[in-house]
């Protein structure tokens, strides 16, 4: 069996489509086809159920996927490995983030990262949330950076932090001068929200109906710097990572209060495919990130 066959097939099983499985190899989708039916013939037992829309694994194509995608990691990481070694200067690492992980901070890292490492060239992403993830699914990023992180059979998470939510208000507003804030204390609030497609929206939509509060949605957005503006000029109120607002409540833009019951938390984590080996350079990047030694996730 050669690596390209095994890599059309992890691609066609992970998108459960054979165009989507032929564009990420660059051949046509009746050649993808042809690439499947042989493999089946090697093996000799289908491993794509094509009976059901979307098409699924059968349970002897779920265990060719496991082992093939460790194979083809194996071997696309001793390949970069070996040709960075003869290449030491064009060394790379490719990273996709969320938006709100802090652009300062980040900057910051990557300053000290880079001088620790002045030969490896870093290119840093930011994106929508579900882009990070099809980006480290795709193999087109080496790790992402993103919030509410899920571990899957295709996916490992590496903790990175968790951020203390906090109230935000327009300066002046009649609860900015609290120390801190219960949920209770937001009843009847106007109140400027993440869209609904997001985790975080979930999470607070979740706490507002355990404590029965009701809050007035007056808009949603799907990010933090718009929800930032929409509160400074005062159409509401909003619940987000405190660290994403800091610079703006100590500029006297907005006023950032506590929540302290129930207290909530946003976690970030550094999520990659599973089965990847990850070059050296990469975990030393994982390494600084976290402040940590990198640990190989335990078995699934």
């Amino acid at each position: 069996m050669k690596i390209d066959s095994l890599r059309v097939f992890c691609d066609v099983a992970l998108h459960q489509s054979f165009s989507r499985g032929a564009e990420l190899n660059q051949i046509s989708q009746s050649a993808a086809t042809q690439t499947i039916q042989r493999l089946e013939e090697k093996v000799g037992v289908p491993l794509i159920d094509r009976a059901k829309r979307p098409f699924c694994l059968t349970p002897e194509g779920k265990i060719c996927y496991e082992t093939f995608r460790q194979v083809v990691e194996s071997y696309d990481s001793v390949v970069h490995r070996v040709r960075a070694m003869r290449h030491r200067d064009e060394e790379q690492i490719k990273v996709a983030a969320i938006y709100s992980v802090g652009l300062n901070e980040m900057s910051r890292f990557m300053k000290r990262f880079m001088l620790k490492y002045p030969k490896v060239k870093v290119k840093l992403d930011y994106m929508p949330p579900q882009k990070v993830q099809q980006s480290v699914l795709d193999s087109e990023v080496d790790m992402g950076i993103i919030s509410y992180p899920i571990a899957s059979l295709d996916i490992d998470v590496i903790p990175l932090r968790a951020e203390e939510m906090s109230v935000i208000l327009p300066v002046g507003h009649p609860l900015s001068k609290r120390t801190a804030l219960r949920m209770e204390d937001l009843q009847g609030s106007d109140f400027v929200a993440f869209g609904r497609e997001l985790v975080i929206r979930r999470e607070t939509d979740h706490c507002l109906r355990t404590r029965q509060v009701r809050v007035n949605i007056v808009t949603e957005f799907d990010n933090i710097q718009t929800i930032k503006e929409a509160v400074e000029i005062g159409m509401g109120i909003s619940i987000v990572p405190y660290p994403t607002v800091r610079l703006d409540a100590e500029n006297g833009k907005i006023a950032a209060v506590p929540l302290i019951s129930p207290r909530m938390t946003r976690p970030i984590g550094i999520i990659y495919r599973h089965h990847k080996v990850l070059s050296e350079t990469a975990i030393n990047f994982i390494e600084m990130l976290t402040g940590a030694p990198f640990q190989v996730p335990e078995p699934r």
